[in-house]
């Protein structure tokens, strides 16, 4: 395993967390404190009222078969477990060709890694991280509109973060590199990656664009509108970009983000 492995970290991470509240901090690198996210003062009949898409919604969830939304999150749930499972018998080389994201591994013809790199979890604190916030924000966006939009969202996100991770280690980290004379023991384009948070990023920011008032509790004390704290975790993913991108992949946060964002105009505009 490389000791250069950049993680896709979750809304742990971000210090999010919806209905429930945890506490504790196992791995610094992974959790900085959390917040409990509360019951949403702006309800979800207010938000169906203003937007007049049930019609459409129908039609998603009928031609998506018998499929739930509790079944989806189950199922994303259970391939990420199984994957993270799967380091633990399947060869390491196997693995890092075929589940971490890399410029190497992409342009050596591993286009599958841009979403099998989105299921993959090493560590059982990052893993946990991902699957409560898919959890509780992906079954929040996918009885809204669906499962079939949830999974396509999942997967959005999945892909674009993958791709800005991949669009920073080709072009901005070497240049970066070589403005501040940097030495690392391997090229940025080698540097792999992993993780879901680009396709849970994508999941808790749309919820939070969607639900901009519905109040968070920022360390357990301090009540936010949602959008505050959306605007934080974004500033936060551009500063860890500015700093290097180090440990943490911000560039992966922030391709979630942009897909979020995407999804939320669509979702305006009735197209989705």
């Amino acid at each position: 395993m490389p000791q250069n492995v950049k993680y896709s970290h979750g809304v742990f991470s971000k210090q999010v967390l919806a209905n429930t509240l945890f506490k504790g901090d196992p791995n610094k690198a992974l959790v900085n404190r959390a917040v409990g996210i509360v019951r949403t003062q702006f309800g979800r009949r207010n938000f169906h009222s203003n937007f007049p898409f049930g019609s459409t919604r129908r039609g998603w969830r009928s031609g998506f078969g018998s499929f739930s939304t509790d079944g989806v999150v189950l199922g994303l749930i259970l391939t990420n477990v199984a994957v993270f499972l799967l380091w633990r018998v399947a060869d390491n080389r196997f693995m890092m060709r075929n589940f971490m994201i890399s410029v190497d591994n992409f342009t050596s013809g591993r286009v599958h890694t841009l979403i099998t790199a989105a299921f993959s979890h090493i560590d059982a604190w990052h893993l946990i991280s991902n699957m409560v916030g898919l959890y509780f924000f992906g079954t929040s966006i996918g009885r809204t509109f669906g499962p079939e939009f949830l999974l396509k969202l999942y997967l959005s996100g999945a892909v674009v973060g993958s791709v800005f991770y991949l669009v920073y280690h080709a072009f901005i980290a070497p240049s970066l590199q070589a403005q501040r004379r940097q030495y690392m023991s391997m090229h940025p384009s080698q540097v792999p990656g992993l993780g879901a948070s680009g396709a849970v990023n994508a999941v808790l920011l749309l919820d939070i664009f969607l639900f901009p008032k519905k109040t968070l509790y920022f360390d357990f004390i301090i009540p936010v509108p949602a959008i505050l704290l959306g605007i934080f975790i974004i500033g936060k993913d551009v500063l860890r970009i500015l700093e290097g991108d180090t440990q943490i992949s911000g560039s992966a946060h922030l391709g979630g983000a942009v897909t979020a964002a995407i999804a939320w105009a669509r979702v305006r505009r009735g197209r989705f």
